[in-house]
């Protein structure tokens, strides 16, 4: 289990608040402004990030995210730039958690024990793989926690009871709910639910609950950092970069006005 990830909620416990995990898609629009861009999240109120891995086939994502990769990939973005981008990172930046979140196949492609390694030396902690259910990541789970890097799974509105268990099981530094059933940036999230849901999940694990897909406003974001242990966005910062254009500077100066803001919002809760 990654020390930061546990270290920061630990802390984020003891001044008595949610957190904040921004997710951003590495190499979007370009490996300089992604660079850039996760060199201010923290300042800006990032509590973790996630870096989205670009494939070319991203199921699980919306539009914005899935425009997103192909932007970060049509400037040459590949695994190995992303995890450069870690590491770059972390030459700023040593107590922020970091979490790689994509697909299977590129980490299949780089090997999974290399991954798991390259991942650890770059400043990794965490891995979301969202197309990779429980039956099946044995090596990859195996490869990350000689690495000390947490494979943190997703649990939905459909994982009943009967299937929680299964999915619990081995997850170690968060349990990430997608509150809505679909794609991100899809549907309407339902704070009620929500709640239910995480105080399903906390009888089951004693791990921290973030929630996400759905999240977009300063205000859903305090609403669900009422309920859970973090609040997650994606989409919402990811757009911020689209609509900027190839205007890099306003590409960083949107994504430091929204997370700010989403900041606020989740402290203020």
């Amino acid at each position: 289990m990654s020390a930061r990830i546990t270290r920061r909620f630990a802390a984020l416990k003891e001044q008595g608040r949610s957190g904040l995990v921004t997710f951003v898609m590495g190499g979007d629009p370009d490996f300089e402004t992604s660079a850039r861009i996760l060199e201010i999240l923290p300042d800006a109120g990032a509590d973790v990030i996630e870096i989205g891995m670009p494939f070319t086939d991203p199921m699980a994502d919306g539009p914005a995210i899935q425009v997103a990769g192909l932007r970060a990939l049509a400037n040459g973005q590949t695994l190995k730039r992303t995890l450069e981008l870690v590491t770059r990172f972390r030459r700023t930046d040593q107590d922020t958690p970091i979490v790689l979140m994509g697909y299977f196949n590129p980490v299949l492609n780089h090997g999974i024990a290399a991954f798991a390694v390259d991942a650890a030396a770059a400043g990794v902690d965490g891995l979301i793989i969202v197309d990779l259910p429980p039956e099946e990541d044995a090596e990859l789970l195996s490869a990350a926690a000689a690495q000390d890097i947490s494979l943190i799974r997703l649990a939905t509105p459909t994982t009943d009871d009967k299937r929680l268990p299964t999915v619990l099981q081995n997850t170690s530094g968060f349990v990430y709910y997608v509150s809505v059933a679909g794609i991100t940036g899809a549907g309407h999230m339902d704070t009620g639910a929500v709640a239910a849901a995480v105080e399903r999940l906390k009888r089951h694990t004693d791990l921290p609950v973030a929630v996400g897909f759905g999240i977009k406003t300063p205000g859903q974001a305090a609403a669900v950092a009422r309920v859970a242990d973090a609040a997650v966005v994606g989409t919402a910062i990811v757009d911020q970069v689209g609509r900027a254009g190839e205007d890099r500077d306003a590409a960083v100066a949107n994504v430091v006005e929204l997370v700010t803001a989403l900041a606020d919002g989740v402290r203020s809760a």
